[in-house]
C-alpha cells in the first residue's frame, strides 16, 4: 500500500462523515473540504522527507559513492544506477542499460550483464550483438580482470595466432594478435563443449573503437572476468560470464564527519542544483553533519522536496483564504443574542 494511502482513507472519512451531518451548510462544508485537502498533503510529505534515499534495490544494497534518487550518493554517480519499479537494478552507460548482478564496496567493482553477448545456450548460433561503452568523464573503468573472448573472426581482416602461456599475465608485453590458444577458449565457464563447429581467440580491447572493429569481423563476442574465491590465496579466482566495471570511493572530510554515528550518523549527497556537497539529514539537511547546531538546516533541492516546497506555499495560501472565507461567512450568519445554533456554528 502506498504511504499516502492512509491519508486518502483518512481524508475520505473525514468528508464523507461531515457531508452526512444534517447540520453543516453547503458553504461550510466546501471551506471543511478545502482545507482538508490543502493541509493533509503537505503534513503527509514532510514526514517522508527523511526517507527520500533509498538504500537497496531489491537484494542489492546502495551504499555511498552510489545514489539512485536525485541528490543521494556522490555528484561523479549521478543518474548511473537505475531502479525500476520491479526492483530491477541497471547502470547506464552510452551503449544502453546493462542488468546488476552484485556491486562490492570492499573491492569497489559493479558486476553486469549484458543480454546481447553469447552465452552458453546459443552454442554456434551468433545473435546480432553490440559493443559495451563506458562514459570516459565518469570514474568508472572497465576492470583489468575482464577476458574477451570473440568468435568467427575474419583471418583475413584480425590476425588470431597462439600467443606465449605469459602473455595471459603479462599481456602488455606481447602483441595484439587474437590468442586461438586462450585457456578460456578451450575452457569455456559453464560450457567447455559449447562450441563444435566455431573458432574462438581471447582479444583485450583498449578501447571501444578497436572493440566495435573486432565485432565489425567477427560473429560474436563474450566478457569473461575473473571472480575472487578468497578461500585459501587471495589469487584464487574463479571464470565467470559478466563484465567487471571498476570504480573509485571519493572520500572526504567533510562526508566521514556526516556518516560519524556520534555525530548524527548522516547519508552523503549533494544539492541537485549547485553539486555542493550536503549531509542529509533525519530533521533537514546540512552543509557539515546532523549534530552540528550552529548553522540552520535546509530541505535537500530534488524533485520530491520541490514538491513538498511548493505544496507549503499552496497550503499556507489555502489555509489563508479559508480563514478569509469563513470571517465572511461568519459576519453574514445571523447570531441570536450570542446563542450559538445551527445556523452561526463553525464545526
Amino acid at each position: 500500500m502506498s504511504p499516502l494511502m492512509p491519508t486518502l482513507f483518512t481524508r475520505r472519512k473525514l468528508i464523507t462523515a461531515y457531508q452526512n451531518s444534517p447540520s453543516i451548510s453547503t458553504s461550510m462544508t466546501f471551506t471543511f473540504v478545502l482545507l482538508i485537502f490543502l493541509t493533509l498533503p503537505f503534513l503527509t510529505l514532510t514526514a517522508t522527507q527523511a526517507s527520500l534515499c533509498r538504500t537497496s534495490c531489491g537484494n542489492i544494497p546502495i551504499n555511498y559513492p552510489f545514489g539512485i534518487d536525485d541528490g543521494c550518493g556522490s555528484p561523479y554517480y549521478k543518474n548511473l544506477l537505475v531502479c525500476s519499479g520491479l526492483s530491477k537494478l541497471e547502470l547506464r552507460t552510452p551503449s544502453g542499460r546493462y542488468p546488476v548482478k552484485s556491486i562490492s564496496y570492499s573491492d569497489p567493482h559493479i558486476l553486469v550483464t549484458d543480454p546481447f553477448m553469447w552465452n552458453c545456450q546459443d552454442g554456434d548460433d551468433f545473435r546480432a550483438t553490440r559493443p559495451f561503452s563506458l562514459d570516459t568523464s565518469t570514474h568508472l573503468s572497465l576492470s583489468s580482470q575482464n577476458d574477451y573472448l570473440f568468435f568467427n573472426c575474419s583471418e583475413q581482416n584480425v590476425i588470431i595466432e597462439p600467443k606465449p602461456v605469459f602473455c595471459e599475465r603479462f599481456p602488455e608485453r606481447c602483441d595484439s594478435s587474437c590468442d586461438s590458444s586462450s585457456y578460456l577458449c578451450r575452457h569455456l565457464p559453464e560450457c567447455a563443449l559449447a562450441l563444435r563447429i566455431s573458432s574462438c581467440c581471447s582479444y583485450y580491447p583498449k578501447a571501444t573503437e578497436s572493440l566495435r572493429l573486432m565485432l565489425k569481423y567477427c560473429a560474436s563476442y563474450t566478457s569473461v572476468y575473473w571472480r575472487n574465491t578468497g578461500e585459501n590465496q587471495p589469487d584464487d579466482q574463479v571464470p565467470e560470464y559478466g563484465i567487471r566495471v571498476d570504480f573509485d570511493i571519493p572520500v572526504t572530510t567533510r562526508c566521514l564527519q556526516c556518516q560519524d554515528t556520534s555525530k548524527g550518523g548522516g547519508m552523503c549527497g549533494f544539492d541537485t542544483s549547485t553539486q555542493n556537497f550536503l549531509c542529509l539529514c533525519d530533521r533537514g539537511n546540512v552543509t557539515t553533519y546532523c549534530k552540528d547546531h550552529s548553522i540552520s538546516q535546509h530541505r535537500r533541492n530534488t524533485v520530491i522536496a520541490g514538491t513538498v516546497t511548493g505544496v507549503s506555499v499552496v497550503g499556507a495560501f489555502g489555509v489563508g483564504a479559508g480563514i478569509w472565507y469563513l470571517k465572511k461567512v461568519k459576519a453574514k450568519a445571523p447570531v441570536t443574542c450570542g446563542v450559538q445554533s445551527n445556523e452561526n456554528r463553525l464545526f
